[in-house]
């Protein structure tokens, strides 16, 4: 396993990847800075947690939109995800999240 440094509103994170999937790590990680930058310069510093799960939903949003351009027919076939279910992957989410800021 391979690990890898990114930068995030400003300050590094070591994640660990698949050997091979550096590359690719760091150019996920710029894009979620840049929503977490986008975040940060509408709503200020709120702290690192609610950055990064406004600029996760940010990512989610765009890719529920690029999933409804791609197949709008699958996807309008499928139910959507109830409101529970929602909270309940959010909730999972902001854990995760609460857990790797504890730990820095």
């Amino acid at each position: 396993m391979a690990t890898v440094t990114v930068e995030i509103n400003g300050r590094p994170y070591a994640v660990g990847c698949a050997d091979g999937q550096e590359e690719r790590v760091r150019i996920l990680a710029k894009q979620f800075d840049a929503n977490v930058r986008q975040v940060a310069a509408e709503v200020g510093q709120v702290g690192d947690l609610r950055l990064f799960l406004m600029g996760a939903l940010l990512l989610a949003d765009e890719l529920h939109e690029a999933r409804l351009s791609a197949s709008p027919t699958q996807v309008t076939h499928n139910a959507p995800p109830s409101d529970a279910g929602v909270a309940e992957a959010l909730n999972a989410v902001a854990a995760r999240i609460e857990k790797i800021a504890q730990g820095l």
